[in-house]
């Protein structure tokens, strides 16, 4: 396979040793979630490009990013250290669920697994970064719970049918939704991804918005388009 480079404005991320690719959710949670405060955590980083999204986009923070995988900590670690942001990002190869550092975090981002039995991809390592059996939302959320912030802020990216469900553990372990980004792919198609944001603080309004990602003539939307503007080339 290639070794091709996927070239930002500001970084370049390889991908061909790591069983998921750069794709629109990595980049869209990357643009979109919570990245304020000093300490941020990417959990299942793969390529580390979310992590080097968040260390673009907050110059003042520290970004860890943690996977279980070998392969992907190996080349998320050379994409780091290829980039501007190398003395502020370390990539960690563990289960998040035995990770136990001395902080907690300010902002924690994730593109967790989704896939069921019944849904999983062929490739074994692709099956395995994706299906949700490798981190059920249900030992996800009260993981995250433990190393959030008081004043912290989770950001997810998740298929539609998962909405209720997620956001139901959530708020079983104090974690409230704050924000709320539907993504269709056009205007006519049905709503295909929910980015969301909790915190431990209820709020009284939740943030809601809509993103097409295409016009129908397959172009990048102007909503998309600004949402990745300081990435795209």
């Amino acid at each position: 396979m290639s070794n091709t480079p996927f070239r930002f404005k500001q970084f370049s991320v390889r991908h061909d040793r790591c069983a998921m690719k750069v794709g629109t959710d990595g980049v869209l949670l990357g643009a979109w979630g919570c990245v304020e405060g000093k300490q941020i955590l990417d959990i299942g980083t793969g390529t580390g490009l979310i992590a080097l999204m968040a260390a673009q986009r907050n110059p003042d923070a520290e970004v860890i990013g943690i996977d279980i995988n070998e392969a992907a900590i190996e080349q998320a670690r050379e994409n780091v250290a290829e980039s501007p942001f190398r003395e502020r990002i370390s990539c960690i190869m563990q289960d998040v669920l035995a990770f136990l550092p001395e902080v907690r975090f300010d902002a924690i981002l994730c593109n967790p697994p989704f896939f069921t039995e019944d849904t999983l991809p062929d490739d074994e390592g692709r099956a395995l970064a994706r299906n949700n059996k490798s981190l059920p939302f249900s030992e996800l959320i009260p993981k995250v719970a433990t190393l959030l912030a008081e004043q912290g802020k989770f950001s997810v990216i998740i298929p539609s049918q998962h909405i209720s469900s997620f956001i139901g553990l959530c708020l079983e372990h104090g974690l409230y939704l704050s924000r709320r980004c539907l993504v269709r792919t056009t205007a006519k198609k049905p709503v295909r991804r929910a980015l969301l944001t909790f915190a431990k603080q209820q709020n009284l309004m939740c943030e809601e918005q809509e993103i097409c990602l295409m016009n129908t003539d397959g172009s990048r939307s102007t909503a998309y388009k600004e949402l990745t503007e300081a990435f795209y080339l």
